[in-house]
């Protein structure tokens, strides 16, 4: 749960530094996603966000951590995060979550998106969009909440608002960010009792949910990295970095700083230069 390790609280100028790096992120992440289509294998994805962050000066955050063979993890259908690029060839329907982090300058950005490739079910494509409002919900709150639990109340509640019934996933969750690329606090998906840490300027995070479109059970395959849903129902994952400070928050690692999502929501957001 809410551990009491030490928050890096950042400054606003280490704030700049990591939009930078979250830029890098979003760069890398839409190239795949323009380039993602059936045929693809999830290697050619990973080869296309391994060359926009060498371009960009920039090294992958994911690559060697603890092991970890590539620069993105690409899970498919029933893989929830963290599978591995390799030769599996994306077909018609595939849900595909994709997530991408980089270290610029010391500093970390951390972001996932899903998408169905043509001829998607409407069901799937209901999943994505779930997940992705759940995500905005929870993105709000550190705006609007007090404590960083209620994160995972305002995930929560978008999910159990859906006209479909969604597992939340509870085993993985959002966390701090800055300096590494894990941090604290946890960035918990779901509403528990405890509050959390008090939001505050300095704080930066990464707020991802996970859901299926079945139940919230998972387990790890043998490549001891990717999870999978239990039951076998398909999955989506959704991730933004996000910064506090004295005006407001700013979504490092949107290339609008989330000004479009964040505006439905009735949040604006404050970008430092």
């Amino acid at each position: 749960m809410f551990g009491r390790e030490a928050i890096e609280y950042k400054t606003p100028e280490q704030i700049v530094l990591m939009r930078k790096a979250g830029l890098v992120v979003a760069s890398a992440l839409a190239a795949v996603r323009d380039a993602a289509r059936p045929g693809l294998t999830t290697a050619d994805l990973d080869r296309i966000a391994a060359e926009v962050i060498a371009s960009a000066g920039a090294t992958p955050s994911f690559l060697g951590y603890h092991g970890y063979p590539a620069t993105l993890c690409v899970s498919v259908n029933e893989e929830i995060v963290h599978g591995i690029p390799g030769g599996r060839v994306l077909q018609p329907g595939d849900v595909v979550s994709v997530d991408c982090g980089a270290i610029l300058d010391g500093w970390h950005g951390d972001s996932a998106f899903s998408i169905v490739l043509p001829d998607a079910d409407d069901a799937d494509v209901a999943l994505v969009d779930v997940t992705e409002r759940s995500m905005w919900a929870g993105i709000a709150a550190l705006a609007t909440g007090q404590r960083i639990g209620d994160v995972g109340g305002a995930v929560e509640d978008v999910a159990e608002a859906a006209p479909a019934e969604y597992g939340v996933i509870q085993e993985y969750v959002g966390h701090g960010i800055g300096t590494a690329m894990h941090q604290p606090p946890e960035v918990l998906n779901y509403r528990t009792r405890e509050g959390g840490p008090r939001l505050r300027p300095g704080l930066c995070v990464a707020v991802e949910p996970m859901l299926t479109r079945g139940q919230r059970y998972t387990q790890v395959l043998a490549d001891e990295w990717t999870v999978i849903t239990r039951d076998g129902a398909r999955a989506a994952h959704w991730e933004h970095s996000v910064a506090i400070h004295e005006a407001g928050i700013w979504v490092l690692t949107a290339v609008d700083g989330g000004a479009e999502a964040l505006a439905a929501l009735g949040v604006e957001i404050a970008a430092l230069s």
